[in-house]
């Protein structure tokens, strides 16, 4: 049974940082493409992060050069670590996985999904 356990989140101010976390298990961790999306109220969800099995990441251009995001195989985790936050960033983060790599269009990464299993995931709060 595929389980994903989010944590991490909370309440920050503007310009702040957070490290979510992702825990993962029921399936093979290190052959799977991890993903962060994240769902803000009133808003469809949204990609946020991708990483392959080997390290190598893609990001939304919304926060490209503020999340990095990592993944320990050893540990079926992946992580997003969010500096420089920003109100805009307000929204519960997910994780998922896939066998493909993010769709490229228009300059843009997408999943377009469909995922049969989310997990809770974890509110991030941006405010002063």
């Amino acid at each position: 049974e595929v389980q994903l356990v989010e944590s991490g989140g909370g309440m920050v101010q503007p310009g702040g940082s957070l490290r979510l976390s992702c825990a993962a298990s029921g399936f093979t961790f290190s052959t799977y493409y991890m993903i962060w999306f994240r769902q803000a109220p009133g808003k469809e969800r949204e990609f946020v992060a991708a990483i392959s099995w080997s390290g190598g990441g893609f990001y939304a251009n919304s926060v490209k050069g503020r999340f990095t995001i990592s993944r320990n195989n050893a540990k079926n985790s992946v992580y997003l670590q969010m500096n420089s936050l920003a109100p805009e960033d307000t929204a519960v983060y997910y994780c998922n996985r896939d066998r493909s790599p993010p769709v490229l269009y228009s300059g843009s990464f997408s999943y377009p999904g469909p995922y049969d299993y989310w997990g809770q995931g974890t509110q991030v709060t941006v405010s002063s």
